[in-house]
């Protein structure tokens, strides 16, 4: 049995106690507690690099940082996510990009989630950074943790829970997570494996941007990069029903690919353009997609909002975007499948002239060559009876975002094979 957060082979460096073995809910846990020292200085992640034993550092879970209100200090959340491929050594990645001011963690740690708040008594874990257990974020800054010893199934709920000793000015964080979380609003109680502390909820992820795992050799990931529909708007809340949710369940099942992890880089709102909710794809590309750790390709799904915005481009403007983004992923090595923009009347915002531009687009997503693969969310969608609306079985309600079957159906379009890359980085 693949044991979560198992005791490893040797003992570790800055291991202070191991606790006894506990089995719970047919999970058995080996519990560590770190020692403290000086905290280190977070420096920008690496490139995606090999690990020890010649496994291969990927991405299992990611959300597209963004700004948020006012940082809020001396509290700890407890971060609900789910994860995608499966490894050991877990790591977490923390975002400052949008804070003004640095953020000081006093303490983090992540274990298996129970119900709501709880943790599975034995898995809550402490992370360290550069053997530390704080670490302070400047502003526009990332740092990865330390590796924990264990290992973490695909598709498996954790709780990473991250005590903010210091904060000031603005969040960094998720807005649309379309997951429930909770806050201890006084104190460190990262530690605690109870509910008790966690008297409030929040609906969006603070400061956690990505989980990463030791995947066996050969395991890649894809990235969705994205706007609401890619992340998850009309899919039902705390049940993983975005489509690249039901993406990875269809990947770990699979025996015969070799990409398990999928980072969800979608955010509401966002353009492939312009600013607005969130930096414009263009801009995040490099934080969000090339940055994250093994992944081989990007599914970008986007231009529905540059095309329906009230100063709207041409679609020769949002080719030209395309371009200049696959053109940067292929450099960094990262193959790129062009989805199809889903239709979309009945929105408000629907006019003629748009839907001239979305077939424009369509058409040169199809047939202009740019991509190494195309998925068409388009035809697998949309009545056939009116092709410019969504079939009634999948519309969410607002004629724009596909339901729970409408993400499922997304899911089905991709074929696996698509997902392969063999591209290498330019020199």
């Amino acid at each position: 049995m693949n044991r979560p957060w198992s005791r490893p082979p040797r003992p570790l460096p800055r291991t202070a106690a191991v606790a006894s073995l506990a089995t719970v809910t047919a999970l058995a846990a080996t519990a560590f507690t770190a020692a403290h020292a000086a905290p280190a200085s977070p420096s920008p992640s690496p490139s995606p690099s090999p690990s020890a034993h010649g496994t291969t550092q990927v991405v299992s879970w990611a959300a597209s940082a963004d700004r948020l209100g006012a940082a809020a200090q001396d509290l700890t959340y407890r971060l609900v996510v789910h994860t995608s491929a499966g490894g050991s050594a877990l790591r977490i990645r923390l975002s400052n990009a949008f804070g003004e001011q640095p953020v000081t963690f006093g303490s983090a740690q992540a274990g298996l989630r129970a119900s709501g708040a709880a943790v599975v008594p034995g898995t809550n874990r402490a992370l360290t950074f550069g053997g530390a257990r704080s670490v302070t974020v400047p502003p526009g800054g990332l740092v990865h943790s330390d590796p924990l010893p264990g290992s973490v199934r695909p598709g498996s709920d954790l709780v990473v829970s991250l005590y903010v000793r210091q904060a000031a000015g603005r969040a960094t964080g998720h807005r649309m997570a379309l997951q429930t979380s909770y806050v201890a609003p006084l104190g460190d109680h990262a530690a605690d494996e109870s509910a008790t502390p966690y008297t409030r909820t929040v609906r969006s992820w603070f400061y956690l941007d990505a989980v990463v795992v030791d995947a066996r050799p050969g395991i890649g990931a894809v990235a969705a990069l994205g706007d609401s529909i890619t992340d998850g708007a009309s899919s039902t809340p705390d049940a993983n029903r975005r489509w690249p949710d039901l993406l990875a369940a269809r990947l770990n099942s699979d025996p015969t690919t070799r990409i398990k992890g999928v980072a969800n880089e979608g955010i509401s709102g966002n353009k492939v353009l312009s600013d607005g909710s969130g930096e414009s794809a263009e801009k995040r590309l490099e934080r969000d997609v090339l940055s994250q750790r093994g992944v081989r390709t990007m599914v970008l799904f986007e231009g529905v909002n540059d095309i329906k915005a009230a100063l709207a481009p041409t679609a020769e403007e949002l080719i030209a975007g395309y371009r200049r983004i696959v053109g940067r992923a292929h450099a960094a090595g990262v193959c790129v499948v062009g989805a199809t923009v889903m239709p979309y009347e009945g929105w408000r915002e629907w006019t003629a002239g748009g839907e001239a531009v979305r077939q424009q687009v369509n058409a040169f997503i199809r047939d202009g060559g740019l991509f190494d693969e195309v998925v068409d969310f388009d035809a697998a969608v949309r009545d056939p009876a009116r092709p410019s609306r969504m079939l009634p079985a999948y519309d969410g309600g607002d004629h724009l975002h596909p339901n729970d079957a409408g993400m499922r159906r997304t899911a089905e379009t991709v074929d696996t094979d698509q997902l392969r890359c063999t591209r290498r980085p330019a020199r």
